[in-house]
């Protein structure tokens, strides 16, 4: 070997085959991961579902369920499109733009209320807001508009010929469901509307802004009596009446004028029915001659379907009343030498359902109280009932404080005297031996602190509150017919107003009252609690010891002119109470002594009560009869 050689490479051993053995172990272990993979995949593909065998099951007939409807149930609010009408050239007269209202309702008497909350316990003539089981449910229908609330081309034969249809398929609503229909429902007890202005009906449902033309309200219910009876109907409807029993007609007391002209063929509605009654069409009610209807027998507990439709087609005035004689009864007679019939009801007349009839109806045309129930059980009574409000305002009952009384100092030592006044620091007491002691103030316990303010208030003020919203003048008709003066309503909002006078501290709860009366134009003699409602506050330094409410919901009067008689209410008294937390009155204001005369009476008292000068509750008074009715 040659110096300063390169070193030759050397070859090592064995990495050629040790690179091979590693690349050999990997191919194998992805060999057999591969092999894993798709044998488990296979596997997993290789279970088939097998479904069960079907079941049969039983089929089972569903039964609609029946839902009560609770006293504090609240109708949904919903939007309503009514026909827009032209503005009539005359003063004063209200026909507001009639797009899209909202819900509202009378706050009595059963007049609706522009944006006014429903009141369900109210009671009209066509119904009440609530049911109690054994009623009827009516439905208002304008056939002036669409179901959608558009204005449709209509007329009085027009809608003569939809209700003769409608009758004729069976009474069944969808033959109606072109029309208009009121979400509203009411809920009667009887079918009794003496002769009235036709601007009541939309009123009573909801409607006020749908002038009072070529309307109906279709009444359904059972035909129910608790024992075997055999008797049939009477009536009269201005312009239609007619009445179907288990799918018949057994009465149709459509208008019909007295020389026999029917210009708005009422009477065809009803088909080829023809009245077999002996005395058909010899006396009045309402405003025109009665016709009686076929004999009708049930038997005891065996309801069957009654259906009745009324309604309205020119405007002006409405009647429907329906009567019932009863085969082999008696019956005193009336003014005219007729049979007194009575009134057809599904229960006991109530006091609020006789105020809503006899405040239209005239003396001896109908019996109120008497005659059958049509109900599957008997009742207790066939007298008048009053149904009592779920809640009933508490009767405060004023207690006479004790002259003597122990009295407790903050040292712990007590002594009995009879507190006399608060004169600067100084409590004033008189002993049981008549003499007059003075003790510190601040000396006396917190809870004998509070007693001392109870019992010797500062004086307050207190204020009547009230306004009322300029009279409103709504159209029976499209115009103004015969003379009659058109129903005026009118908004009222009540309060009360109250201030202490002078200094002093008097931390305590306070409850300030109102009561708004009015009278009846037809009888001033008898009045009707048209607003009551009361608040309450705690007299401080932030309010002076003022306080102000006034009730968010106002109250309505209504009054017309028809036939020569003034009818409805008038605003005329008011009683505002202040009492402490013990019930005892500290002030109070009235517009008339004998209102808080007869406080106690009073207190038993609810809104739109009928009552007399001595507080007691009574019926009002109706409309004399008129020889203009005719």
């Amino acid at each position: 070997m040659k110096r300063g050689g390169k070193k030759p490479k050397s070859v090592v051993k064995g990495a050629p085959s040790g690179f091979m053995l590693s690349i050999l172990i990997h191919v194998g272990a992805f060999a057999l991961a591969g092999a894993l993979v798709v044998f488990n995949v296979v596997n997993k593909e290789e279970k088939k579902f097998v479904p069960p065998k079907p079941v049969e099951r039983p089929k089972m007939k569903l039964k609609k369920p029946k839902v009560k409807v609770k006293k504090d149930s609240k109708p949904r609010s919903s939007e309503r499109i009514v026909t827009k009408v032209q503005r009539a050239n005359m003063p004063e007269i209200f026909l507001p733009e009639m797009s899209g209202i909202g819900d509202g309702v009378g706050t009595g008497g059963g007049f609706a209320g522009f944006d006014l909350m429903p009141d369900l316990s109210s009671v009209s003539i066509f119904g009440a807001g609530q049911t109690i089981g054994n009623d009827f449910v009516g439905t208002f229908y304008d056939f002036k508009r669409d179901r959608s609330g558009n204005v449709i081309a209509m007329d009085e034969l027009a809608m003569a010929d939809a209700l003769g249809k409608f009758v004729k398929r069976g009474w069944k609503p969808s033959a109606l469901s072109r029309y208009y229909q009121s979400p509203k429902k009411l809920y009667s007890t009887t079918i009794c509307v003496p002769l009235v202005p036709s601007t009541l009906a939309p009123f009573a449902f909801d409607e006020p802004d749908t002038i009072a033309v070529q309307w109906a309200v279709h009444y359904t219910g059972k035909l129910v009596c608790y024992r075997d009876i055999k008797f049939r109907f009477w009536g009269h409807g201005d312009d239609i009446l007619i009445v179907g029993v288990d799918g018949k007609i057994v009465l149709d007391a459509s208008w019909q004028a007295a020389n026999g002209n029917d210009p708005y063929q009422s009477r065809t509605i009803a088909g080829k029915w023809v009245s077999s009654a002996a005395k058909n069409r010899q006396w009045y009610l309402g405003n025109q001659l009665a016709w009686g209807g076929d004999w009708i027998e049930l038997k005891a507990g065996v309801p069957l379907q009654m259906d009745v439709v009324l309604g309205e087609q020119p405007g002006g005035n409405f009647c429907a009343m329906l009567l019932v004689e009863e085969e082999g009864v008696e019956y005193e007679t009336n003014p005219q030498n007729q049979p007194l019939f009575p009134i057809f009801r599904t229960a006991p007349t109530t006091h609020d359902t006789a105020d809503a009839i006899m405040e239209h109806l005239v003396e001896g045309e109908a019996d109120v109280f008497g005659g059958p129930v049509f109900q599957d059980y008997e009742p207790s009574t066939n007298t008048v009932v009053k149904v009592e409000p779920e809640t009933q305002v508490e009767e405060v009952v004023e207690e006479e404080e004790p002259a003597m009384r122990l009295w407790t100092l903050k040292d712990g030592k007590s002594f009995e005297a009879e507190f006399i006044s608060k004169i600067g620091d100084k409590a004033v007491f008189r002993s049981a031996s008549g003499k007059q002691v003075k003790i510190p103030y601040n000396t006396i316990s917190q809870a004998d602190h509070d007693y001392i303010t109870l019992s010797d208030p500062p004086e307050f003020d207190v204020e009547i509150v009230k306004s009322a919203d300029p009279y409103h003048v709504v159209l029976a008709s499209y115009e103004l017919d015969r003379g009659h003066l058109p129903p005026r309503i009118q908004d009222w909002t009540f309060g009360a107003k109250v201030s202490q006078k002078g200094l002093g501290d008097y931390p305590h709860e306070l409850k300030l009252e109102y009561y708004a009366i009015g009278h009846q134009y037809l009888d001033p003699n008898k009045y009707r609690i048209i607003a009551h409602d009361s608040a309450t506050f705690t007299p401080s330094k932030e309010n002076k010891g003022s306080f102000k409410f006034e009730s968010e919901r106002p109250a309505r009067t209504f009054d017309y002119n028809w036939v020569e008689q003034r009818r409805g209410l008038k605003y005329n008294e008011s009683l505002v109470l202040l009492t402490d937390s013990r019930g005892k009155i500290i002030a109070h204001r009235s517009t008339a002594k004998w209102l808080w005369d007869n406080l106690d009476e009073l207190r038993k008292r609810d809104v739109w009560n009928y009552i007399n000068k001595d507080c007691e509750r009574v019926y009002p008074t109706g409309p004399v009869q008129n020889s203009n009715l005719y």
